[in-house]
């Protein structure tokens, strides 16, 4: 039997998590979330881009990114672990991966371990990104519409240059030539990372590098970001991302706020700030409410400021430990400017759907 060309690596990736898996101290996982949803929008097209019109379509992701991926790890013995993970994002409306140029988008790196420290190498998010992991209002769901992904994240940072080896001129969420170190305190982390921007004759170009840390007991969770980024051109983008998330009762509670400043030429700057507020409350035991509200404002060099307001809501059924139904609902209101003139001011969706993760 003929296999696609590009089904090849996975196949063999199969292949190896079988064989692997039949070792006493190694073992490759593969996993995977499969998300799809019917949704409406009035003043947003079928990509959630402003819009003047209307639109109905069946979306990926919408309450949690559509992916797969192979985890693996090794016992080396005294305590250290070698660890491996590969991810690809995939929109399973159209069955196309996320990334028409990674096969391994979502990440793709190699490491080592212990009980105090992690480091590893290869293509990994930020420490923004891993700010918004830990405590954002929606706990990352509908990250393609979540502003503090989008904005206070930098996955869609809206400039149109690449900062930092990215890999693309939308975003910054993730990162190539990465290498991070993780090390743990008891309920405290401290994070560093640096990726390289392998540019002739420059070690400062399209590299990028910052500092994080966190706090995790009990009911508090706490974390701070900061990531410096530059492009080929050796402008600059500075970013920090910091919020704290609190159990009240049965429920959460979650707060952030994000500012970055970039040079988007010798002689403009773009800056952004983004705030957010939210939580989860269970209405019973198979049922959560999940509420957030996001404020993104907007500065540029001789431009008016501008941004916008956007609420979101998710109510979700657990079907089992790995399935379960969500209905949610978003509004959006911009500020002039930030969207095209001919697009509505408000914009509404409703989305329904299924998650099964494996």
């Amino acid at each position: 039997m003929q296999h696609h060309p590009t089904l090849r690596p996975l196949v063999a990736l199969s292949l190896l998590a079988c064989a692997c898996a039949a070792q006493a101290q190694s073992s490759v996982t593969l996993y995977g979330v499969m998300d799809a949803s019917l949704r409406y929008t009035s003043g947003l097209d079928a990509a959630n881009a402003a819009s003047a019109s209307t639109a109905t379509a069946v979306s990926s992701g919408v309450n949690t990114t559509s992916r797969f991926g192979f985890r693996g790890s090794e016992d080396l013995g005294s305590g250290l672990r070698a660890v491996v993970n590969l991810e690809s994002g995939l929109n399973i409306d159209t069955g196309a991966s996320v990334s028409t140029t990674k096969l391994f988008d979502r990440a793709a790196y190699v490491g080592l371990q212990t009980n105090a420290a992690t480091l590893t190498l290869g293509r990994q998010t930020s420490l923004l990104a891993d700010v918004v992991g830990q405590v954002d209002p929606l706990s990352s769901r509908f990250a393609s519409f979540n502003p503090n992904v989008s904005i206070a994240g930098l996955s869609a940072h809206r400039l149109g240059i690449e900062y930092g080896p990215s890999g693309s001129a939308s975003g910054s969420y993730r990162l190539d030539n990465s290498a991070k170190a993780v090390g743990r305190v008891g309920d405290f982390s401290l994070r560093a990372m640096h990726a390289f921007g392998e540019q002739a004759g420059s070690n400062a170009k399209l590299s990028a590098s910052g500092l994080g840390t966190g706090y995790q007991s009990g009911d508090y969770s706490a974390a701070l970001g900061y990531m410096q980024f530059k492009s080929a051109a050796d402008l600059q983008l500075k970013a920090y991302l910091g919020g704290i998330s609190a159990k009240l009762g049965s429920g959460k509670l979650s707060l952030t706020y994000g500012s970055s400043q970039a040079d988007t030429s010798t002689t403009a700057k773009t800056r952004n700030k983004t705030l957010g507020l939210g939580g989860s409350l269970p209405l019973g035991e198979s049922l959560d409410l999940v509420l957030a509200h996001y404020r993104v404002s907007r500065s540029r060099t001789t431009l008016a400021d501008d941004g916008f307001h956007r609420s979101m809501a998710f109510l979700e059924y657990k079907l089992s430990k790995r399935s379960r139904v969500y209905a949610e609902l978003d509004r959006t209101h911009w500020k002039t400017g930030y969207q095209a003139t001919t697009a509505k001011r408000n914009a509404t969706g409703i989305s329904g759907g299924l998650v099964h993760t494996f």
